[in-house]
């Protein structure tokens, strides 16, 4: 008669079954940090089979070295048809470490934005991220850093739970160079562009809701950056 395992052999397979169940989760944190040109220094974090950075970028000059004007006068950023960054109300005392940097589309169009071995998603990289956590309805909720601390209220229901840390970096304007939307809304630029030298896909998050949502908008709009390991 053939013999069955010990009980002991029993408990150490049930165990490990536990384990890869309860570890096949959305999140990995993995307690890693990359480091940008400038020095800045990001966490990461994996969800499903994408690794991210769990902040905003910060840098002010690409992987190469080349610097990213700042540009701070309104006309100017409304006429920028090439790269540029700025701070949410030009006060990067205020917004920078938190919130990161507002950069124009032009400045991810280059392609070497991200630290070496990174890059800015495509729409397609942002979509399967929403797809994965349930869809545009609700994949907000495990995206967005709990609480009011940086959300406004209600924030109802967020959760991070992905380990994504998602912040209301607001924007700033395309047309005319003011700023809004700190606080209540996470755009994220992505590097898919829609219509040709006039606007491009983007990724956002919203304060009311669960939303994620991956929509178009003019180039010359200043949004937040994270990015997405090659």
């Amino acid at each position: 008669m053939k013999k069955r395992p010990s009980i002991e052999i029993r408990l150490l397979v049930i165990s490990v079954l536990f384990f890869v169940l309860a570890t096949g989760c959305k999140k990995k944190d993995d307690s890693v940090t990359v480091t940008d040109i400038d020095g800045n220094t990001y966490r990461t974090v994996t969800i499903g089979t994408q690794v991210w950075l769990k902040e905003n970028l910060k840098t002010t000059r690409f992987n190469d070295g080349t610097d990213i004007p700042v540009v701070t006068d309104r006309t100017s950023w409304t006429n920028q048809k090439t790269p540029g960054l700025c701070y949410y109300d030009n006060d990067d005392a205020t917004y920078k470490n938190t919130y990161g940097a507002l950069y124009n589309w032009y400045a991810v169009e280059k392609g070497n934005l991200c630290p070496a071995g990174w890059h800015v998603p495509s729409k397609n990289e942002w979509a399967a991220l929403v797809s994965s956590l349930g869809g545009e309805d609700i994949a907000g909720l495990e995206l967005k850093e709990k609480g009011t601390q940086h959300w406004q209220s209600p924030n109802e229901g967020a959760t991070n739970s992905t380990g994504f840390s998602g912040l209301p970096g607001g924007w700033r304007y395309g047309q005319g160079g003011g700023f809004g939307g700190v606080g209540t809304h996470g755009p994220f630029w992505s590097t898919t562009p829609d219509v040709p030298g006039e606007s491009a896909w983007f990724f956002e998050l919203y304060y009311g809701n669960g939303t994620a949502l991956v929509d178009d908008q003019f180039m010359s709009n200043g949004f937040s950056v994270r990015c997405i390991k090659n």
